[in-house]
């Protein structure tokens, strides 16, 4: 069954992770897992400090910068019970120029929901706007 939009966007704010989806110039879409946290209308995803990398400049930054169109992907599984099977879709657009506000928002908000970002160890965020919410749910009810 489809979610309506309000629930969409709640379990986009509750969950702790997911599936960032960008377009990559020769190879089509470019998937990779992610951590993220929502502000209003704004997805922050962290380019960390954290985590061993040969660069802070990632492959998804670079293919937003040559389409700033993403897609981030949020699922739940249960083998055992069908009926709470879930996925939303958030449509976005990244925000190549943001506010100083905006991206210390979602910095903050980054830093109270895992605690590796304690003390915000990030090269920078990422901030894409919301543009679209789908979603489907096992549950009819």
């Amino acid at each position: 069954m489809r979610i309506t939009p309000d629930k969409a966007r709640a379990l986009l704010h509750a969950h702790d992770h997911g599936i960032l989806s960008t377009v990559h110039v020769e190879r089509g879409v470019d998937a990779v897992p992610v951590v993220y946290a929502v502000s209003d209308d704004l997805v922050g995803i962290p380019v960390d400090q954290v985590k061993p990398k040969a660069s802070t400049v990632l492959q998804r930054e670079r293919n937003l910068r040559a389409d700033p169109r993403a897609t981030l992907l949020i699922e739940h599984w249960d083998p055992a019970d069908w009926s709470r099977l879930w996925w939303v879709r958030a449509t976005l657009r990244w925000q190549a120029e943001g506010s100083d506000e905006e991206y210390r928002a979602l910095g903050n908000l980054l830093e109270g929901k895992y605690e590796q970002y304690r003390d915000q160890p990030f090269a920078r965020v990422l901030a894409l706007r919301i543009t679209g919410l789908t979603g489907w749910s096992g549950d009819s009810g």
